[in-house]
């Protein structure tokens, strides 16, 4: 049994994806129910059959619907001197979007 699969790059991460997997990517632009075109696929597996891309992949794209967008959890960095007094404390909380995958296709 094969299950199709491709490597898709995108915000600057490289992402393994199946059909019907949900992937929280950097933001993109969109409506949450829209669908998502990745144009850039380094590799797919499709029907058994591996394709490498350099970089790319021609003409396979992998179609996603938006699901939702969102802040992950806050992360904290804190700086801290000894015997100074001195610290500085600050959160971030990284803005993603969640992708449900629909459809790989190789051309």
């Amino acid at each position: 049994m094969t299950t199709d699969y491709a490597i898709i790059n995108t915000g600057g991460k490289q992402y393994r994806v199946r059909e019907g997997d949900t992937v929280s990517v950097e933001t993109i632009p969109g409506e949450v129910g829209s669908d998502f075109t990745f144009d850039r696929v380094l590799m797919t597996s499709v029907d058994g059959k591996l394709s490498i891309g350099a970089p790319a992949v021609k003409g396979a794209t992998v179609i996603g619907e938006i699901s939702e967008h969102g802040k992950a959890d806050k992360v904290i960095s804190l700086r801290y001197k000894n015997k100074t007094r001195q610290r500085v404390k600050r959160g971030h909380r990284q803005q993603f979007t969640s992708v449900k995958i629909k459809s790989i296709s190789a051309k």
